[in-house]
């Protein structure tokens, strides 16, 4: 099975497809870059508004990177089309893989953040050679969607605790569900003053 058969398995994209795969790097490192193309009649679409636009020009390629396969990096590469947008005026085309000019494809980001679980931040960051940088961003990701996705709906019973996440007494106002169903963390708030948790 070849790798673009993979790719088109697990990350499958409408209006781009996979073309050719090459070795990149050296054998202490190697990697596979991947271009990607956008289809002949695929239409850019406008980061700004989601709708399609009339293609302006071209940027240079650019490398994204991507869950990586064996221990070995994988990058997509693209050049983005800019758009000519009447609503939004010059903008780069929005990427289905990427998140704005983030290096990252979203599904490294999510692979990322769901080992940074299991491992502190900076032994994901030296498993996966990549950077402390990638792992946080990774997770500020999944915060971000877990946050914007979050459902308050049943909960019963609140607890209220604080930890001391810095020296000179610096805490942190926790707030938790605490329903027999279901215990987890609803909210973090900085301090531990009744303004905190009115908030």
């Amino acid at each position: 099975m070849q790798l673009k058969t993979i790719l088109n398995r697990v990350q499958k994209f409408k209006s781009f497809v996979y073309k050719s795969v090459r070795w990149v790097g050296n054998e202490a490192a190697p990697e596979l870059e991947v271009e990607v193309a956008e289809r002949a009649n695929g239409k850019p679409v406008c980061s700004g508004c989601g709708h399609h636009r009339p293609g302006y020009d071209r940027l240079a390629k650019r490398r994204f990177e991507f869950v990586p396969l064996w221990g070995i990096k994988v990058f997509l590469v693209y050049a983005p089309r800019r758009v000519e947008c009447p609503s939004c005026g010059i903008r780069v085309e929005q990427l289905p893989w990427a998140r704005g000019k983030r290096p990252l494809t979203r599904a490294y980001g999510w692979f990322l953040a769901s080992w940074a679980r299991r491992l502190s931040w900076k032994e994901t960051a030296e498993v996966f050679r990549t950077s402390w940088e990638s792992v946080f961003r990774s997770v500020e990701m999944a915060v971000e969607w877990g946050r914007a996705h979050q459902d308050l709906s049943g909960v019963q019973a609140i607890g209220i605790d604080e930890i001391a996440w810095k020296k000179g007494h610096k805490y942190l106002t926790l707030v938790y569900q605490i329903d027999a169903h279901c215990k987890r963390l609803l909210w973090i708030g900085k301090e531990r003053k009744t303004k905190t948790l009115l908030r």
